[in-house]
């Protein structure tokens, strides 16, 4: 049997509610305390530290966080809902580790970004679509301002006829190396290169139309699909539409926020639905049918005789269908409330005293306890006069 996993909240010790860099600072401070490194050999350190790593690449990155605190640790394994589990790759582990390693070994751990290729940031919006929208899924329109590859200079950033030079503080490393002195000897440190950022690289004449950036900003529409399914405040992605990528790099990924707009009779919770529907008197009493109106539309529904006020009943199936499986759908769950009539006409206000009479006497109830008894008097059914038979169970 599978060993159960840990709440990743009560792993790295912090609340549902901590930011980014609560979760950073006690990630920090258990990958410190039970790295390999600092407890060689120890088996259980080495397993702390796993369970501490895993459970800060999901909690730091938004969209995992999101899935996490909605499904759990079936948001991530491969048989909830062909999730196919996922990468811990896409966590920022660098500046961390190179924090550890420089403040308590010193000597060759680079705090340097790598010049390598890097994948570039991602660009964050959000959308409005209305409840609807959300169960069913929808296309909309939203409109960027992107970083375009400048056409004069063909993203180099230098002038046309120009090249680029090697960069002469860092030797075109992208790095620079230098030693301090600290209480634990001396300390070896590598930082990103201030002069090129890293590229190894230096433009003497800039291109005068993207300024050696190398890119033009630029708006542009795009189509977003958004899965049926979706709740206020989750986010699609559209890989590649992000800031370009460095040194060569892929381009980040753009993530839409999804902003659901109110409903006037409809409330939702996780994939189910919750209304309220008004029935008069005399269907609850008698028994009939009601419309109830669904996402689906209108469907009848057969009230069964003496339903009582806030009764709720449950329609199978048409709630809002899972974003894993659009097959699998929530419930509907409806509210009966037995509405009162503020106004009557004489003649029905006659007959539901008649009504009354015959019923329990309900409106004389009152007074007909604050009256002290007269014993030995009986009507001709046995009981004591003024006392009504009830004709309802």
């Amino acid at each position: 049997m599978a060993e159960q996993k840990r709440d990743y909240y009560e792993v790295l010790g912090v609340d549902k509610g901590a930011d980014d860099a609560a979760i950073k600072k006690a990630y920090r401070a258990l990958a410190k305390k039970y790295h390999p490194d600092m407890n060689p050999g120890d088996a259980d350190a080495e397993k702390k530290f796993k369970e501490a790593s895993e459970a800060y690449a999901v909690l730091s990155d938004p969209d995992k966080r999101r899935q996490y605190d909605q499904f759990g640790h079936a948001a991530f394994e491969g048989g909830a809902g062909g999730a196919g589990g996922f990468d811990f790759s896409g966590a920022d582990f660098g500046d961390i580790f190179g924090d550890i390693f420089g403040d308590l070994f010193g000597g060759g751990r680079s705090r340097a970004r790598s010049n390598g290729p890097m994948k570039g940031a991602n660009l964050r919006t959000s959308v409005r679509i209305s409840f609807e929208e959300a169960v069913f899924g929808c296309k909309k329109e939203i409109e960027l301002n992107v970083k375009e590859t400048c056409k004069t200079c063909n993203g180099s950033g230098a002038k046309p006829g120009t090249n680029l030079e090697t960069c002469p503080k860092c030797g075109g490393k992208g790095q620079v190396v230098f030693t301090q002195q600290s209480f634990f000897g001396t300390v070896r440190n590598v930082q990103t290169c201030p002069d090129c950022q890293g590229s190894g690289k230096i433009i003497k004449e800039k291109c005068a139309d993207c300024r050696g950036t190398g890119y033009i900003p630029m708006k542009k529409r795009y189509s977003v699909d958004i899965p049926a399914g979706i709740d206020n405040g989750q986010s699609t992605r559209m890989p590649g539409l992000g800031e370009p990528g460095i040194n060569g790099g892929p381009r980040g990924d753009v993530l839409i926020e999804v902003i659901v707009g109110r409903h006037p009779i409809f409330q939702r919770q996780d994939f189910d639905i919750y209304s309220t529907v008004p029935i008069s008197y005399a269907v609850a009493a008698l028994g009939g049918e009601v419309l109830i109106d669904t996402v689906d539309g209108k469907v009848i529904y057969d009230v069964k005789a003496g339903t009582q006020t806030d009764t709720r009943i449950r329609l199978r199936g048409k709630g809002v269908p899972s974003w894993r499986n659009k097959d699998v759908r929530g419930d509907h769950y409806v509210t009966l409330v037995i509405q009162v009539p503020d106004r009557l006409k004489p003649e029905a206000k006659e007959l539901l005293r008649q009504f009354d009479e015959l019923t329990g006497n309900t409106l004389n109830s009152a007074k007909s306890a604050a009256e002290p008894e007269h014993g030995g008097d009986s009507g001709r059914d046995g009981t004591k006069e003024g006392k009504k038979k009830k004709f309802w169970k």
